[in-house]
C-alpha cells in the first residue's frame, strides 16, 4: 500500500527537476517565498496529474488534459481543489443556497410552520401525516389542503417549493424572488440636445450610431415617414420618439400604425428599441446590472428594495408562516452564528409529532452549521449572495462543505486558506483541516502563516527565491526541523524570530489626526474612531467586525474632498490630505491583453527603447511594431496573444500556443531586433528580478522594477496577464504603480492586508517599503490580520467583539503595547504574543 505521493522529475515552470516525497493521510503545508513553485508544484502538477490520471481511467482522456512536465506520481489519489475564487456568478445564489441549509431550512416549515388563518386569525398547523411528510424529496411531496382547527377554514397547505424564492409558487409576484425591482433611468440613457449622429444615445459608440442609423431610417421607410439621424431627439414626433426607444415591434410604437405589419428583416428596419434591448440584456443577466447596458456596469438601472416583500424574496403566505418565533425570511437574515443557536434550541420546542417528521434533518442540520461557524464564517448571514463573497470566504465556505461530505481517501489541495482570517479565526480553520484528515484523507495546504505550520505533521519549504531562483525543495520536516536546515529560508526567518533586536519607538505622527464621526453604516455602532496623521496605523479585528465598512465603504468611497456623506456624521481632518490613494484587493482588469508590462506603463518605455535601437531604424520599425495590441509588427493569426483559444464544444475553452509564431507574439523581423541579446519577446517572457540586470542603466525601468521587488513581486513575468494574479498581488502592483507617481502632497494610502499571499520574510520587505512612505511625512492605514505587522504599527484600531450583527463596535485604539491590554480585545492575546516575540529577543 502507497503511504507516500511520490514525484519524480517535476519540471513545469520553474521547479527545477524536484523529487519528493508527500505522506499521506496527513495535514501536509506547502510554504516558501511568493513565486518559489509552491502553486505550481500543488495546482499546475500535482493536481493537475491527479485529474489526468482519474479522467484517463474513466476512458474520458482527451487532448485538453495535457501531462503535465514530470517524469512519474505514484499512489495518488482522487483529488480535490479548493482554490479562492466564486464561481457561481448567478445573483439568485445565495450561502443558504450552496450549502443546502436553506433547503433544510425549507423542510421543517414546509412540516413545523403554524401560520395565521386568514378568516380567524388562529395559527394552524402545517403538520398532518408524519409517516407521509417525512421525505426531503420535493417531487414526492403531496399537495393538499389543511384545515383550521378553530374556524374549520380550508387552507392549501404549503410545501417546500412554497418557501423557495426560486420557484413560481415560492416567489414574490413583484421581483420574481430578487427582493429588489430595478427602474431604468431614461434620462440618464438620452441626451435629448443632440442628434442621434452626435451622441443623442449617450452609450453607443461611432459603429453602432452607423449600424442603428441605418435600420432607423429603413424603419421610417417601411411606415412611409422620414427619421432624421441629424436634428435633436427632442424635436422627434411621438412615433420616431416611440420606434427609437421601444422599437418597430412594441405596443407603444405599433398603435400609430396600427394596419401596417412590421418589418420582417434588419434591412427593412427591424428594430429592437435602444430600451426595449436594455431591459432584455437586463433580464438575460437575471437582474444583475453589471451584465446589462452594454457593458456599462448598470449606470442606467438603479436597484430599490421590493414594495411588496420588502426585500424578503418570498410570497406573503410563505412569509408568514412562523416556526419557534421566527418567519423563514428573519432566520435568513440572521448571523449563521445566531441560527445555530436557534437550531440548537429548537429541538426542545417541538411536540412529539414535530419532532418525529423533522428527524431527518435535526442532526445534520446543526452540524453543517457549526463547520461553517468552525471555519470564520459565523458572521455571513444565509440571504448573503454568494457573488458578494471575498475568495478567502468563498473558499472557507466549500471547504465547510466538503467536510460534510464524508468522502475518504482524497487528497484535498488548499490555497492560503487562512487569507483574509483573524488569529482567533485561524484556529477554528486548522481543526476543520485536522478533522478533513483524521477522516483519512491527505490535506495539501500552500500557506504561509505560521501557525498553520505548526499544527502541520509536515512541512515542505521551496525556494531558496522567486523566479528562476527558486523551485527547488530546500527544507522538510516539523517546524522546528526547519530550523535547523540552513538552506530553509522559513527556517531563517524562524531564527531570526529568536534574536536580538534593538527596542522600537513609535511614531508620534505631525499633531493632526483625521477622525471618523458617529460612523453607523452597515453593522458599525455610532463610533468614533480617530487616526493620528503621519503615523503607519493598522485596523484590526476578527472577520465581519466592520474593519472594510469604516475604512473602504466610509472613508475611501468618498474620497478627500466630502467630509459629510451617508454613514457618518462628519470626517474630520480631511483637510490635512492631500491626496488619497486606495489599493484594495479588487480585480484590476480583466481584459486578456493587459498584463504586468502594460499595467505598470513599463511596455511603453521598452516599445520606444526597442524603435530606438540601430537594427530597428535601419528596418523603419516604429514603437507601433514592437506593440502585440495594434496591427504592424504582432503575429495575425493570434493577434500578439502568443495562444489561440479553441472551443471546445461542452468542456472549457482551451488556450493552445500559436503555430505561426510558436507563442512568441511578433513577426521575424520584430524579433530579430534585440537589446543586449533578448528581443521583445524574451523580456515578456522574463521574470521581473531577472530583467533588473538588463535594465540596470535605463533609471525610469530600473526604478519601477525596484519598487515590484520591494513590494514582493519580483516573480511575475512581465507578460503575465493580470487576470492571473490574486488580489494580494494586483493589490500590491496598484501600490507599486501609485509610488512611481512622484508626489510631494501629504498622502494617505489605504491599504485592504497587502500582507495577503506573502511569506513571512516577503512580508518584512513590504513592511520596510511601508516604513519608508511615512518617514517621507505620509499616513499609511493598513486592514490587517497580520500580527507581524500589526506589531510594527505607531497605532492600533480594533473593532469586535465578533463579526456581523455582534461586531462594529470600537475595542480599542491606541499603541500596540495599548491594545494589547485591553482585556475583552479579541485581538489583545494574540498582540500581546507577538509582542512578547519581539521583547524576547
Amino acid at each position: 500500500m502507497f503511504e507516500t505521493i511520490k514525484i519524480k522529475g517535476a519540471r513545469e515552470h520553474n521547479l527545477k527537476n524536484v523529487t519528493l516525497e508527500i505522506p499521506k493521510h496527513k495535514f501536509v503545508v506547502l510554504t516558501g517565498p511568493s513565486g518559489s513553485g509552491k502553486s505550481t508544484l500543488a495546482m499546475e502538477t500535482l493536481q493537475k496529474e491527479c485529474q489526468r490520471q482519474y479522467m484517463e481511467s474513466m476512458g474520458m482522456i482527451t487532448d485538453s488534459f495535457t501531462k503535465p512536465k514530470v517524469d512519474s506520481i505514484t499512489g495518488l489519489s482522487p483529488s480535490i481543489s479548493v482554490g479562492q475564487h466564486v464561481t457561481n456568478r448567478n445573483p439568485r445564489s445565495t450561502v443558504g443556497t450552496v450549502t443546502d441549509i436553506h433547503q433544510f431550512l425549507r423542510f421543517v416549515y414546509a412540516r413545523a410552520g403554524k401560520r395565521p388563518c386568514p378568516s380567524c386569525g388562529e395559527m394552524v398547523e402545517q403538520a398532518t401525516d408524519a409517516a407521509a411528510d417525512s421525505s426531503m424529496n420535493e417531487e414526492e411531496e403531496r399537495e393538499g389542503k389543511i384545515v383550521c382547527p378553530s374556524c374549520s377554514a380550508s387552507l392549501p397547505k404549503l410545501t417546500m417549493r412554497h418557501f423557495s424564492f426560486n420557484t413560481p409558487e415560492g416567489a414574490c409576484g413583484e421581483c420574481s424572488g430578487l427582493g429588489e425591482v430595478a427602474s431604468l433611468n431614461i434620462d440618464a440613457v438620452f441626451d435629448l440636445d443632440k442628434s442621434l449622429r452626435e451622441g443623442g444615445v449617450v452609450f453607443l459608440n461611432e459603429g453602432l450610431i452607423e449600424y442603428y442609423g441605418h435600420v432607423l431610417v429603413a424603419a421610417g421607410k417601411h411606415y412611409g415617414f422620414e427619421f432624421d439621424l441629424d436634428v435633436p431627439l427632442r424635436t422627434y414626433t411621438e412615433a420616431a420618439k416611440d420606434l427609437l426607444y421601444y422599437g418597430a415591434e412594441s405596443e407603444e410604437f405599433s398603435r400609430h400604425y396600427p394596419t401596417i405589419q412590421p418589418p420582417k428583416t434588419v434591412s427593412k428596419g427591424k428594430f429592437e428599441g435602444i430600451i426595449t434591448g436594455m431591459w432584455r440584456r437586463y433580464k438575460e443577466k437575471d437582474g444583475d446590472a453589471a451584465g446589462a447596458s452594454y457593458g456599462h456596469s448598470g449606470v442606467f438601472f438603479t436597484q430599490q428594495t421590493c414594495r411588496s416583500c420588502h426585500g424578503k424574496k418570498l410570497h406573503a403566505d410563505s412569509r408568514s408562516v412562523q416556526v419557534y418565533g421566527a418567519s423563514i425570511s428573519d432566520i435568513s437574515s440572521w448571523s449563521l452564528q445566531d441560527v445555530y443557536q436557534w437550531i440548537s434550541d429548537l429541538s426542545s420546542q417541538l411536540t412529539e409529532q414535530e419532532q418525529v417528521l423533522l428527524q431527518p434533518i435535526m442532526e445534520d442540520l446543526p452540524n453543517r452549521l457549526k463547520r461553517i461557524v468552525d471555519v470564520g464564517l459565523s458572521y455571513l448571514s444565509l440571504d448573503r449572495q454568494t457573488i458578494t463573497l471575498s475568495g478567502g470566504e468563498a473558499q472557507r465556505l466549500r471547504l465547510a462543505t466538503l467536510l460534510g461530505s464524508g468522502l475518504t481517501g482524497v487528497l484535498y489541495v488548499l490555497d492560503e486558506p487562512s487569507r483574509g482570517l483573524h488569529p482567533k479565526d485561524t484556529e477554528g480553520l486548522i481543526s476543520v483541516l485536522l478533522q478533513l484528515r483524521d477522516m483519512g484523507n491527505t490535506v495539501l495546504v500552500i500557506e504561509h502563516d505560521p501557525e498553520m505550520m505548526r499544527a502541520a505533521d509536515h512541512v515542505i519549504d521551496m525556494g531558496p527565491g522567486a523566479g528562476s531562483r527558486g523551485g527547488e525543495v530546500v527544507g522538510e520536516g516539523t517546524l522546528e526541523q526547519l530550523k535547523a536546515i540552513s538552506a530553509s529560508v522559513t527556517g531563517a526567518y524562524l531564527r531570526e524570530e529568536e534574536l536580538p533586536s534593538p527596542p522600537r519607538k513609535r511614531r508620534k505622527g505631525n499633531g493632526r489626526t483625521l477622525t471618523i464621526h458617529n460612523a453607523h453604516l452597515r453593522n458599525l455602532r455610532h463610533i468614533d474612531v480617530s487616526f493620528p496623521l503621519g503615523v503607519l496605523s493598522s485596523v484590526t479585528g476578527v472577520s465581519g467586525s466592520g474593519k472594510s465598512t469604516l475604512m473602504f465603504d466610509l472613508l475611501a468611497e468618498g474620497g478627500i474632498e466630502h467630509a459629510k456623506r451617508p454613514g457618518c456624521d462628519r470626517i474630520e481632518g480631511l483637510e490635512h490630505i492631500g491626496e488619497l490613494i486606495l489599493a484594495d484587493q479588487s480585480p484590476i482588469g480583466r481584459m486578456q491583453r493587459s498584463n504586468v508590462a502594460t499595467y505598470t506603463d513599463v511596455f511603453t518605455q521598452l516599445r520606444n527603447l526597442f524603435a530606438g535601437l540601430p537594427e530597428a531604424k535601419k528596418q523603419k520599425l516604429t514603437s507601433k511594431h514592437f506593440s502585440f495590441n495594434t496591427a504592424g509588427g504582432r503575429c495575425e493569426n493570434c493577434q500578439g496573444l502568443g495562444v489561440v483559444t479553441l472551443d471546445m464544444n461542452f468542456l472549457p475553452d482551451m488556450e493552445v500556443t500559436c503555430t505561426t509564431c510558436k507563442g512568441r507574439r511578433f513577426k521575424e523581423e520584430v524579433l530579430a531586433v534585440t537589446y543586449k541579446e533578448h528581443s521583445i519577446s524574451d523580456l515578456l517572457d522574463m521574470s521581473i528580478e531577472d530583467s533588473l540586470d538588463i535594465f540596470a542603466s535605463e533609471k525610469k525601468v530600473a526604478s519601477m522594477i525596484e519598487l515590484l521587488c520591494e513590494v514582493g513581486l519580483g516573480y511575475l513575468h512581465w507578460g503575465q496577464s493580470v487576470r492571473t494574479l490574486s488580489g494580494g498581488e494586483g493589490q500590491r502592483l496598484k501600490l507599486a504603480k501609485e509610488l512611481s507617481k512622484k508626489t510631494k502632497k501629504h498622502t494617505l494610502y489605504l491599504l485592504d492586508e497587502p500582507s495577503t499571499g506573502l511569506h513571512p520574510k516577503d512580508a518584512e520587505r513590504l513592511l520596510i517599503l511601508l516604513q519608508k512612505l511615512v518617514d517621507a511625512d505620509n499616513t499609511v492605514i493598513l486592514v490587517e490580520h497580520n500580527m507581524e505587522l500589526v506589531r510594527e504599527s505607531d497605532w492600533v484600531v480594533d473593532l469586535g467583539p465578533e463579526g456581523g450583527a455582534a461586531g462594529g463596535q470600537l475595542m480599542a485604539a491606541g499603541t500596540p503595547e495599548q491594545v494589547a491590554e485591553v482585556d475583552h480585545s479579541q485581538t489583545a492575546k494574540y498582540l500581546e504574543e507577538a509582542l512578547r516575540k519581539y521583547r524576547s529577543k
